[in-house]
């Protein structure tokens, strides 16, 4: 019988003068992003925004419309296969400061070019990519306004 479990998360970013800055968290094998399994009675926002505060301490946090991306993967727990899930946001804070979980063991404030240095699994790199293109967007727009 295969399991199937959704999560939600958000790459995370904030602006410093003309500098995006995005997050990057240290899981005990991988660098990668703010993430955890949908509750019940939960949408993938409140997902992510809930995840966002209890793995960064961050509360100021707006989800960009517009930005939603999916991955999906597979993996083995008990000798059993698991598809999973992931639904990620793009999330904007002015805060610098961050208050890990236990889950991580480290996190940093990251160029796009140093970020993708760090992130090693493909699809977490290419979901850098496409939150970067994004923000650029955002951001000719908003300066039109």
């Amino acid at each position: 019988m295969r399991k199937f479990e959704k999560s939600a998360g958000a790459i995370i970013f904030r602006i410093e003068g003309n500098n995006i800055f995005y997050l990057l968290l240290k899981y005990p094998t991988y660098w990668g992003f703010a993430k955890g399994n949908i509750e019940e009675k939960e949408n993938e926002e409140q997902t992510a925004l809930r995840e966002i505060k209890e793995e960064t301490g961050l509360d100021d946090i707006i989800l960009l419309k517009g930005f939603k991306e999916n991955i999906a993967w597979f993996y083995r727990m008990n000798n059993e296969l698991r598809r999973k899930e992931a639904i990620f946001f793009l999330a904007e804070t002015k805060t610098k400061e961050i208050k890990i979980s236990k889950e991580h063991n480290d996190f940093k404030w990251l160029s796009y070019e140093e970020a993708l240095k760090l992130i090693k699994i493909k699809s977490n790199k290419q979901l850098m990519e496409k939150a970067d293109k994004f923000i650029h967007e955002y951001l000719k727009q908003k300066t039109l306004l």
